[in-house]
């Protein structure tokens, strides 16, 4: 499997990342299974992998651990935090105080002494910038981190974190990871850009759009979090409307083609000059090896340009599929926190 050096960190990743949200009590709840996925990835050259803290409240980190002992030196090891962690205010954000709890818990979870990119899942209203890049910088000067990144940031936030790292002389974000699939294009206006313009790595997450792109023949049955009225799928709601008839004519594109959908989504993903690498998120071994077939996958420029007519660039087909959400932390003019 290809790697790309991740954004200035000098550190080479696959271009396929394994991302772990869907081992454990979210998705897949056989540790031994979960495990010898992890493994089988590890065995087909991905050498990044992607947790976080929230992810079945812990779980998830756990699993990671266990398939990493004997194999943490071959492995890139990202994980998160920033998001609610039960009902205490003061297990979320991005204060000091609950960074300094929050990577001490991922790193008993990951059985390691050290995290290679440590992200902030969630922009934080309630907290000075400053107070965030500094407990986070005090983490890399005491071998704890060795890299900081970001997730799902606004690109104005982005560029407020490169500055506030620059004025407080305070290591910077150096990767951030925002939703992009050929129906959710509208970063490449955006995110991707900005990510550009600062040398960060761009770890992309979704690339299926929630099994729209999976290639079954009915998109809104099949996910775990499918059924015609749920948000995702109802075909009352436009934006899924022009989704199910861009997937139909990107089904055919890609028969035409001779790949299956999957793999001309993921590829495409990788398309972008900005992209470094994709997150996978499997949920079982007949998933993941579905996924992995598709890791050589190059697109032509006419495919490329045929994808551009059925959806333009920089477009979302659907805006409410934007997971940007600012009340994740609650409302900094409030004060309040969501319920």
């Amino acid at each position: 499997m290809k790697r790309r050096v991740l954004g200035g960190t000098g550190m080479s990743v696959s271009e396929f990342a394994l991302g772990t949200m869907m081992l454990g009590a979210m998705g897949n709840t056989d540790h031994g299974e979960s495990v010898a996925m992890i493994h089988t990835a590890l065995d087909a050259g991905i050498n990044f992998v992607d947790t976080a803290d929230v992810y079945s409240a812990g779980e998830s980190e756990e699993i990671v651990g266990k398939a990493l002992k004997g194999r943490r030196d071959e492995v890139v090891l990202a994980t998160k935090f920033g998001l609610p962690i039960g009902s205490d205010d003061n297990r979320r954000g991005g204060s000091r105080r609950w960074i300094t709890q929050a990577v001490e818990g991922s790193l008993r979870r990951l059985g390691t002494d050290r995290i290679d990119l440590y992200q902030m899942h969630r922009w934080d209203p309630f907290t000075d910038l400053d107070e965030t890049l500094s407990a986070l910088s005090d983490l890399i000067r005491a071998g704890k981190v060795r890299a900081i990144g970001s997730s799902l940031f606004h690109p104005e936030q982005t560029v407020e974190a490169q500055w506030a790292a620059e004025r407080g002389h305070h290591h910077r974000f150096r990767s951030e990871q925002p939703p992009y699939n050929v129906l959710l294009r509208g970063v490449e206006a955006t995110t991707l850009p900005t990510a550009q313009r600062y040398g960060m790595g761009v770890l992309t997450f979704g690339p299926l759009g929630s099994g729209w792109l999976s290639g079954r023949a009915d998109p809104t049955a099949g996910h775990r979090n499918a059924g015609a009225a749920t948000p995702l799928f109802d075909q009352a709601e436009p934006g899924n409307r022009a989704k199910a008839k861009a997937v139909g004519e990107l089904t055919e594109l890609a028969a035409e083609a001779g790949l299956k959908l999957a793999h001309l989504a993921t590829a495409f993903v990788l398309t972008h000059p900005a992209v470094t690498s994709v997150l996978l998120g499997p949920r079982t071994p007949a998933q993941l090896t579905d996924l992995l077939a598709g890791a050589d996958v190059a697109l032509s420029d006419d495919v490329l340009d045929r994808i551009d007519e059925i959806v333009p660039p920089g477009v979302n087909l659907n805006q409410k599929d934007i997971l940007f959400l600012p009340s994740t932390l609650g409302d900094k003019h409030t004060r309040r926190r969501p319920r």
